[in-house]
């Protein structure tokens, strides 16, 4: 957890990865070693949302989030950490499962929002991905909530595509329009954790997804320079991507990372 604005965070678009880089020496990685960073975790994921009581209804209410603290952050260090002047934040710290979330709303100065036309093969798309045990009963509940949708309706992946085939997603949005997604993986996919019967419907936070232009490239940033893992890759593409994404003609390179601890990484190569 970020409790100061020295603390070091990755910050890809629309949302950031508050990175634990506080092993020995990190700092000075930076600039005088080689060898990969000793990133041991991604410690959250944050978004920023433009009226933080009804982000925090909607995740609290809707996806069964608990609030864990609530402070206001302002000064030089904030300042400079957002490249923003005379910037004052309020910060909420939500847990599901192992996971946390962190929502930032910008008091001052105040930001813009999503723009209308985005889509999810945009470069600045990401999404956070919530696992969920039963997907009939969690598309049924965000139903019931009237959430937008970013899907047709949940897909199930095809069996002719070993590393993703029977895995179950839904794409729909927050109040702010940020993306979510919803994955209920089948037997002998996915963390041990998220086949651990717990009587829960939302369990927690898988990994946060982010469109990239050249996946080598990307690679030679979050594994090489950062020292992420590569733990799985897939093809995607077929009318279940394209139903998914709500992309006509989907096809997607999928490639995974992930530290020791926290949510992974997914980049999105369309």
């Amino acid at each position: 957890m970020w409790r100061d604005a020295r603390d070091l965070i990755l910050r890809p678009p629309l949302l950031a990865l508050a990175a634990a880089l506080l092993a020995s020496g990190v700092i000075t990685a930076f600039s005088a070693v080689r060898a990969p960073l000793p990133v041991t975790q991604v410690e959250s994921v944050a978004m920023t949302v433009s009226d933080m009581d009804r982000a925090v209804d909607f995740y609290t209410r809707v996806l069964t989030f608990e609030k864990l603290t609530d402070r206001e952050v302002s000064g030089d260090s904030y300042e400079h950490l957002w490249g923003l002047f005379g910037v004052r934040v309020r910060a909420v710290r939500l847990r599901l499962g192992d996971e946390q979330l962190e929502l930032l709303q910008f008091l001052a100065p105040g930001g813009r929002p999503i723009a209308a036309d985005s889509r999810s093969n945009d470069r600045w798309f990401q999404h956070v991905a919530i696992i969920v045990s039963d997907m009939s009963a969690a598309y049924a509940r965000l139903r019931s909530f009237n959430v937008q949708y970013g899907s047709s309706a949940p897909q199930r992946l095809p069996d002719w595509n070993p590393n993703a085939g029977g895995i179950e997603a839904f794409y729909f949005r927050d109040p702010d329009g940020h993306n979510l997604e919803i994955l209920a993986f089948p037997p002998g996919k996915g963390l041990p954790k998220w086949h651990d019967p717990s009587g829960r419907l939302f369990l927690g936070i898988d990994h946060t997804a982010i469109v990239v232009s050249n996946t080598e490239q990307s690679l030679r940033f979050y594994r090489d320079t950062l020292g992420m893992r590569v733990v799985g890759s897939s093809e995607n593409y077929g009318p279940e991507q394209e139903h998914l994404n709500n992309v006509f003609g989907a096809h997607l390179r999928i490639t995974a990372l992930r530290a020791a601890h926290g949510p992974g990484i997914e980049f999105l190569e369309y």
